[in-house]
């Protein structure tokens, strides 16, 4: 992943997927006649983006520097992103989306320290809402499937906002034997072209080849060379060249450029996430209390969950589902480039393997594997998978009663729908990067990778409530997330308030998108190591006060495992009588056998 703008969904597929990006599939199926818990209907979404009433969705498709036209995006609601009032409206969007009871919001509590909206998480966009909404609905997904196992009370949900802002930076919180992991890839930026700006991702060794080869530059071709390349090329001609040659670069466009084009336009007319059935032929899922009466409580003990992601937002979701309890193994072909340090990151809780699936052991590995599996998820280019019958539909056939949950970067729709991508080429596509530009008009980026993180807390909730569900229904249950999707929901939907209006980003063009705040990313480097692992309870997490400044060491941890002492990041997800941290550390990606645990 990069930093700190990249990340995003998966980059590779079992043997033969050449190496693409990620899952999510929206295509039009046929479903079952009993109802899914939030219909895709004419009925409207929370925070629906009706395209008649958005100014920018006129926009024509222009180059990337001709912003004249295009006015910042306004607030929705007059509520700054550092209050709980915004925190609690996206906190009810989202559990709307997912399908959940509206009664149980009033579960949720919001405190933590003070200057977090103004200091690590300072932007134009609401970024603490959108952080704070999508771990307070996962929690809250957590606490109802608990209720429902345990036959007691939905418990309480508190949202910590010092939790939440150092977890969406978790990455960067990282220390492996005291090393800070060295993951920016300096091809991975953005760069001036001919006509504007172009955002380019190469942190994978393949892509950078690709990049290289794609501008015609050797593979010894350092920044200043690129540099020159791309500076007498258009954006756009350099995203087709690239994309073409199986590499990773987008123009950068404003909201309302993105809004006009065909992907934007079929990104606009989706919902944040859609959570439906797939089939009716699996009886009532059968939950029973989960643990001994002195353990925290895992509502997701017992589940068995196959990860086939990577990267991020996929990784933070099934990372999420084992500080729950459920049995996550992870699997990879083996063959493809993966980072120890990006794993060590997200691998908490989880254990890791490899299988070639286009191998005849490997298939047969992977499938009985998937035979006893509740929960697939999934993070690679849509269709990529498809060929090993993981095709949603073919998995209602196969393994009726099973959770699928899908994630892609831009959506399995529309003409970027079979695309690649990463958190930080959504950004600058749908328009993040120029809203958050800098002074001299230099994109900018959120202050953490939201999207992902976002998105990961999403997933997790969706594959909660499925779960919920199945317990009442059965049937065969689909997830469907994308990043752009949740970039929408930020960009256009979620309650908060954008700083005020700045001076223009270019002398030459004065109706620009104002710059971000001046405020300073939030630097880890800076502050001291965590005490030891605190895995005792009370509610995860420290009380909060009104008053008291944010200090990330008070949401960090230590532990040892197989790679080494780690500095780490505690989970925000939490809820009263939950897990306070993981209950294992994470080993050697590819470490462990593809089986899963008592076997």
């Amino acid at each position: 992943m990069d930093q700190p703008h990249g990340g995003g969904t998966a980059d590779g597929a079992a043997r033969g997927a050449d190496g693409r990006g990620t899952g999510g599939d929206t295509r039009p199926r046929a479903r079952s006649q009993e109802p899914r818990p939030r219909a895709r209907s004419q009925e409207p979404r929370p925070g629906a983006r009706a395209q008649e009433s958005r100014p920018e969705a006129q926009s024509q498709e222009s180059r990337p520097e001709a912003q004249s036209q295009e006015p910042r995006p306004e607030a929705r609601l007059g509520t700054p992103q550092g209050t709980p009032s915004a925190a609690r409206s996206g906190t009810d969007a989202a559990w709307a989306a997912l399908g959940g009871d509206p009664a149980l919001t009033r579960h949720v509590t919001y405190g933590g320290p003070a200057g977090v909206a103004d200091g690590p998480f300072a932007a134009r966009l609401p970024v603490l809402p959108l952080a704070r909404s999508t771990v307070a609905v996962c929690a809250l997904a957590a606490a109802e499937l608990a209720a429902r196992r345990t036959g007691n009370a939905v418990p309480d949900v508190r949202v910590d906002d010092g939790a939440v802002a150092t977890a969406f930076v978790s990455e960067r919180h990282l220390r492996v034997d005291g090393r800070a992991p060295s993951s920016f890839a300096p091809l991975s930026r953005f760069w001036r072209t001919a006509d504007g700006w172009v955002r380019t991702h190469a942190n994978y060794p393949h892509h950078r080849a690709r990049l290289l080869a794609a501008l015609g530059l050797p593979d010894t071709a350092e920044t200043a060379a690129v540099a020159a390349e791309l500076a007498g090329r258009s954006a756009e001609e350099v995203e087709r060249t690239v994309y073409a040659a199986g590499g990773l670069a987008v123009a950068v466009r404003t909201p309302g450029r993105w809004a006009g084009h065909e992907q934007g336009t079929a990104v606009a007319a989706r919902p944040l996430l859609t959570l439906e059935h797939l089939g009716a032929g699996a009886p009532p899922r059968r939950l029973t209390a989960p643990g001994g009466s002195t353990d925290p409580l895992l509502p997701a003990a017992g589940v068995r969950v196959l990860d086939l992601t990577r990267v991020i937002a996929g990784p933070v979701a099934t990372r999420t589902l084992a500080l729950l309890g459920a049995d996550v193994l992870r699997i990879d072909a083996p063959q493809l480039p993966e980072s120890q340090d990006a794993h060590s990151d997200t691998g908490f809780g989880k254990r890791s393997a490899t299988l070639d699936l286009g191998s005849r052991s490997g298939r047969a590995t992977f499938d009985a594997l998937l035979a006893t599996a509740d929960v697939l998820v999934t993070g690679y280019r849509p269709g990529a998978l498809d060929r090993y019958g993981l095709a949603p539909e073919d998995l209602a056939e196969r393994r009726p009663g099973l959770v699928v949950a899908r994630l892609s970067a831009w959506g399995g729709y529309g003409p970027w729908g079979g695309r690649r991508g990463f958190d930080s080429l959504v950004q600058a596509a749908c328009g993040i990067a120029v809203v958050e530009a800098g002074p001299d008009g230099t994109p900018g980026a959120l202050p953490a990778q939201a999207l992902d993180h976002g998105t990961g807390y999403l997933l997790a909730a969706a594959v909660l409530r499925a779960l919920t569900e199945q317990s009442r229904t059965g049937g065969t249950r689909l997830a469907t997330l994308a990043l752009a999707q949740t970039a929408a929901w930020l960009l256009h939907d979620l309650p908060g308030t954008p700083h005020p209006p700045a001076p223009p980003a270019h002398p030459s063009d004065p109706a620009s998108p104002p710059p971000a705040s001046p405020a300073r990313p939030y630097d880890p480097a800076s502050h001291p190591p965590a005490s030891p692992a605190r895995l005792s309870d009370p509610a995860s997490h420290p009380p909060a006060s009104p008053v008291r400044p944010y200090d990330p060491a008070l949401y960090l941890a230590e532990s040892a495992g197989p790679v080494g002492h780690l500095r780490h990041a505690l989970p925000p997800v939490s809820f009263a009588g939950g897990p306070a941290n993981w209950s294992r550390p994470p080993g050697h990606w590819g470490g462990d056998a593809p089986v899963w645990r008592g076997h």
